[in-house]
């Protein structure tokens, strides 16, 4: 498993592209991983046949681990153990089946069983240890379509017996209710308790039913679902936030922009927010730095801007490189393929790294105001609201500009007030300066 970047510690694989048995060329994509950050291809770094798959699809294992191997036919694999996924996916309240009689009475009758031992499960750290069930109810439970987790046993150690899940049945009043056998299939199948189903018809249970609670089943998060929810919760939890906001008069530049799109150059409104952001981290350094430990401050000499760009399991964000040196007409090419590539899910974990400052930018979206949550190893973040034509005061007249709000979202233990207020205004001066982006074009 490769290490695609500074901060993957794990990958998932997603898909082999070749089976055990294939030949394979160097360059020839092996197969699928998902990072912290994206999805990726991995191709093979020799020539030869696919000896051996070792960590199947689905599962998460440390990077420099071996998943495969690639020698020649008849070569000796070495015999090491198969890696043991991080991730495993959770056993199900009850077994799947394709089929279950509906009425009770169909239920095999309570005949005495011999007690089969099964083997203890092991418990989760963090998860009750599961209920142990002799083999007649554990079939019962299946048929039934119901959640054995929830009944109480009688038996040895608490084992569920039989007769504590026809017992259960009754309480419940389970032959009581009107359940479609199209329903009972359905709710095997999905491993859903009938008796937790919410319906239309109190007493009846149809497919529709089953079909909306399936529904409503918990999902897993995906990897980079858990990373943006693991990152943001510790920053947003441990750095103290606040938030300065001002209205930029964009009328200018607008007019501007439209006046250079005739011209050929298609300059979208990020690209001046970029390099308005990037000059003006040069004369503040502080908000292009982080907080190293309780006692130091990391100050950062060159601008990497990270631009959140909103992908189908979250977000990610790739890097403009040394924005503040760089050209209008470089950094627009760069923003430009870095986004494309986001959306396709081709980013690398470099083009996703080492960024210094943080855009997040709704203008597209029809957003007033808004605040953004600063990505951790950065101490600020702009968040970049829409183009709203809005009535203003201007020399004692009401004329209508269009406004858009920016605001700042700082680490106070680096970055004060009057600094945040100074940046934000900074950014907003030089967003409302149209002469200085015609010289500079």
């Amino acid at each position: 498993m490769p290490k695609l970047g500074q901060t993957v510690e794990e990958s998932k694989i997603l898909k082999w592209h070749k089976k055990s048995g294939d030949q394979v060329k160097k360059g020839d994509v092996l197969f699928e991983i998902e990072t912290d950050k994206a999805v990726l291809d991995v191709e093979s770094f020799f020539d030869g046949t696919l000896l051996k798959i070792i960590v199947n699809e689905g599962e998460t294992v440390p990077v420099s681990v071996p998943v495969a191997f690639v020698g020649q036919p008849g070569e000796a694999i070495p015999d090491i153990p198969v890696p043991k996924a991080s991730q495993q996916a959770d056993t199900h309240p009850f077994p799947v089946t394709t089929s279950a009689p509906h009425h009770a009475a169909s239920r095999p009758s309570a005949a005495p069983t011999a007690v089969v031992s099964q083997p203890a499960q092991a418990q989760t750290p963090g998860k009750p240890a599961r209920k142990t069930i002799s083999p007649r109810a554990r079939q019962l439970a299946k048929d039934c379509a119901i959640d054995y987790e929830k009944i109480n046993g009688t038996g040895p150690e608490g084992r569920i017996t039989e007769k504590d899940v026809l017992n259960y049945l009754a309480a419940k009043k389970y032959d009581d209710l009107k359940i479609t056998p199209a329903a009972k299939t359905l709710a095997v199948k999905e491993e859903i308790d009938l008796l937790s189903v919410q319906s239309d018809e109190p007493g009846q249970i149809s497919v529709a039913d089953v079909e909306r609670a399936v529904a409503e089943k918990p999902k897993e998060m995906s990897k980079m679902r858990q990373i943006i929810a693991q990152r943001l919760t510790k920053s947003f939890t441990s750095t103290p936030h606040f938030y300065v906001t001002v209205a930029v008069d964009m009328t200018g530049l607008l007019q501007l922009r439209k006046q250079l799109k005739k011209e050929g150059k298609p300059y979208s409104v990020t690209d001046f927010i970029l390099k308005s952001c990037a000059l003006a981290l040069k004369e503040f350094p502080a908000l292009n730095s982080a907080i190293h430990d309780e006692k130091s401050v990391k100050w950062r000499s060159k601008v990497h801007l990270g631009l959140a760009v909103d992908v189908k399991e979250g977000l990610v964000v790739p890097v403009i490189r040394n924005a503040d040196s760089i050209s209008l007409s470089e950094l627009h090419e760069q923003s430009k393929v870095l986004a494309l590539k986001a959306r396709d899910g081709k980013l690398t974990p470099a083009e996703m790294s080492g960024s210094t400052f943080t855009i997040s930018n709704m203008g597209m979206l029809n957003v007033e105001s808004f605040t953004a949550i600063i990505n951790p190893g950065e101490s600020a973040i702009l968040a970049v609201s829409s183009i709203i034509p809005t009535p203003v005061a201007m020399k004692d007249q009401i004329a209508v500009r269009d406004i858009m709000k920016i605001t700042v979202s700082s680490d106070h233990r680096l970055v004060d007030g009057a600094c945040a207020a100074r940046f934000v205004n900074r950014i907003k001066d030089l967003l409302e300066d149209t002469t200085t982006w015609t010289n500079m074009i």
